[in-house]
């Protein structure tokens, strides 16, 4: 209860009963607008008495500009949201609504030429960390980070160097850790919910099943994609944790390997959960490649080359076997080798450290990546220069009393007192440099080759350039030329720096692959191949590459090369590679024995094939310091030939 208060007059107060009794009209008595004052007045009626205000016109004014531009931003900001930017921000409504998978094809096979596996996937598991997924909160997330750390064995470092490295990809899967096996992925997997922005996805490792370690350089292995590998790739559809082939094969048919990759749409709600499935593209298996490359064959030449090395003391060498009338390279060993299964697997610090330090760098293909002074193998391709040149004829001899002499300096024969009367046949089989020094260099009233026509036939034969292997890291060798002496040695060319490079010293090097081409050129009457060990290629049609591969060469003399084949041969007849006339089908051969560093033992070599007539198989053997080729080289060869001939002569 509320008192009436006795002063209380009910006149003097001003009452608004309800809506219908409030009215806004403006005063007609007054001006509407006070000039002096710049104001708007306004009467309000209510039982007589009058409710007075005052609005700044200037204020209304500015009000009324204010709701003009909000109005207008709102409608721009609506013009470019659906209109010039419509489809993006459309894009990125459906990325949240929808979810794409990325479907990996497996990866493609490797077999030898009988159909032997070589390469092949098999399960394994794969952790991963998507940044985006990551605890927003910074003390949550270094939380999470530490446990995952400690919980997998990983350091915390090698977790914030891929922070910062995909920093501009967070919404990319991460690989942390590859190649987990079943059984620790299962326990991981029990507490992966703890470790929000972390993923177990199933996987595949790459394995090499042969237990034949030379096959490492051949196929090569696979590895996680670099961060710089990435951001070359990734617009072919890689992504961080995919693998990619590093060396051999697994790199130079990566393309053909990979496959074409799938892709499932998903709808998905607000917590990423799907829903339905939108669409499905499947992926495109990558291509079974056949090698022409013999596993037994391989198997067979690695296990004799390591007992001859133990038997010479020596711990590195190569063996190039192919078919001389297409290519096809049949064997390639070259020793010490690794296994490409640790790789494959993810090596370790220590394992790495150990081939990488090791001396007789076991990682380095020497076959077709070392650079040697071929020393006699080269002189066939010398003589076939000096009788397409017509510095001589096949009648042409020299007397060979142990060297010749220039001047002051002396180029000696290997053989005390010589070889005596000496043709073109002869100076192959028996190794005479005298005959050598004569048609490279010249000698008295005898006008050699000289060495620009030298590097012009070595050239002819594919020595200097790169053979176009389907293999990565060859090597180009090296030819010595006149301008090249002068420019780094500061030295005009001597006629001695010509006398060496004839006989396949002084700075000219080759490969062994070079080598067994050149040789094959020799073998096949004049044509020149390009070597490869890929020999069909599964899911593109099937292509066989096993094909005839003969270019003839320039400068083609049909009668020089019979000529010089005729001396390759009369070195096993009649010669240093006598010991082959023990193998039941006739060859042809060359030896060489080079010199290597300073106080070191030489070089041994064997270059030939076979059957003489129709060969089917060239051999180039390089022992390093294995001293004399009869002692090394030979030996070995003639125990690839024998196989060859009882396995695979066909």
């Amino acid at each position: 209860m509320f008192k009436r208060n006795k002063n209380f007059d009910p006149s003097n107060v001003f009452v608004i009963q309800n809506r219908e009794h409030f009215s806004l009209s403006r005063n007609k008595a007054s001006d509407p607008i006070d000039a002096s004052f710049g104001t708007v007045s306004t009467n309000v009626f209510d039982h007589g008495h009058t409710l007075h205000t005052s609005i700044s016109l200037k204020r209304l004014r500015i009000g009324q500009f204010l709701i003009f531009v909000v109005l207008g931003l709102f409608v721009v900001r609506s013009l470019y949201l659906q209109g010039l930017n419509g489809n993006y921000y459309h894009s990125l409504a459906d990325q949240n609504r929808y979810h794409i998978a990325r479907i990996v094809p497996p990866r493609g096979k490797i077999l030898d030429r009988n159909g032997v596996i070589l390469a092949q996937n098999i399960p394994s598991f794969l952790l991963t960390m998507t940044i985006e997924k990551l605890p927003k909160d910074s003390q949550q997330r270094d939380t999470v980070i530490n446990l995952l750390s400690e919980t997998v064995g990983i350091q915390r470092a090698d977790i914030d160097l891929l922070l910062t490295q995909y920093a501009k990809r967070p919404s990319e899967k991460i690989p942390i850790l590859q190649k987990i096996s079943f059984e620790s992925a299962m326990r991981l997997d029990i507490n992966i919910a703890k470790f929000p922005g972390f993923d177990l996805v199933t996987s595949t490792q790459r394995n090499y099943p042969s237990a034949v370690l030379s096959l490492s350089h051949i196929l090569g292995y696979t590895g996680k994609i670099s961060s710089t590998e990435f951001e070359r790739l990734s617009e072919k559809g890689y992504r961080p944790i995919d693998t990619i082939g590093k060396t051999g094969i697994e790199k130079e048919a990566e393309n053909l390997l990979r496959g074409t990759p799938g892709k499932q749409v998903s709808e998905v709600d607000a917590s990423g959960d799907e829903l339905s499935v939108v669409s499905k593209t499947d992926p495109v298996p990558g291509s079974t490649l056949v090698l022409g490359i013999d596993l037994e064959f391989q198997k067979f030449i690695e296990s004799r080359l390591q007992d001859i090395l133990q038997k010479v003391g020596a711990t590195k060498g190569s063996v190039i076997a192919m078919d001389p009338n297409t290519g096809m390279i049949r064997a390639i060993v070259s020793a010490p080798s690794f296994d490409n299964n640790l790789f494959a697997s993810g090596i370790d610090q220590s394992s790495y450290d150990q081939l990488a330090k090791n001396p007789d760098q076991p990682l380095f293909f020497r076959a077709i990546a070392g650079e040697y002074p071929s020393g006699s193998i080269f002189k066939p391709f010398v003589a076939y220069a000096a009788l397409t040149e017509r510095v001589i004829n096949e009648h042409t001899s020299f007397l060979s009393i142990g060297g010749i002499r220039v001047g002051e300096w002396f180029f000696p024969d290997w053989k005390a007192g010589g070889h005596g009367i000496t043709d073109v046949r002869k100076a192959i089989s028996d190794s005479v440099n005298t005959f050598f020094y004569i048609i490279g260099g010249g000698f008295e009233n005898v006008t050699g080759l000289g060495v620009d026509r030298i590097v012009k036939y070595a050239q002819i034969f594919g020595f200097g350039t790169k053979t176009g292997l389907d293999l990565p890291g060859e090597a180009s060798g090296f030819l010595p030329s006149k301008d090249w002496k002068l420019k780094e040695k500061g030295e005009r060319w001597y006629v001695g720096d010509t006398y060496h490079f004839a006989i396949g010293q002084g700075d000219f090097l080759t490969t062994p692959v070079q080598m067994a081409v050149a040789t094959s050129t020799i073998a096949n009457g004049g044509y020149a191949v390009r070597p490869h060990v890929i020999q069909a290629i599964d899911g593109a049609g099937a292509l066989d590459l096993s094909k005839d591969n003969k270019v003839q060469i320039q400068n083609y003399d049909a009668n020089a090369i019979r000529i010089v084949r005729e001396g390759m041969r009369q070195s096993v007849t009649n010669g240093s590679n006598r010991r082959l006339l023990n193998l039941p089908v006739a060859v042809a051969g060359k030896t060489g024995t080079a010199q290597s560093a300073i106080n070191r033992p030489n070089h041994s070599w064997f270059t030939g094939f076979g059957p003489y007539d129709h060969p089917t198989i060239e051999i180039t053997v390089l022992v390093e310091e294995g001293g004399e080729s009869t002692a090394a080289a030979v030996p070995l060869a003639d125990e690839i030939f024998a196989w060859w001939f009882a396995h695979r002569n066909k």
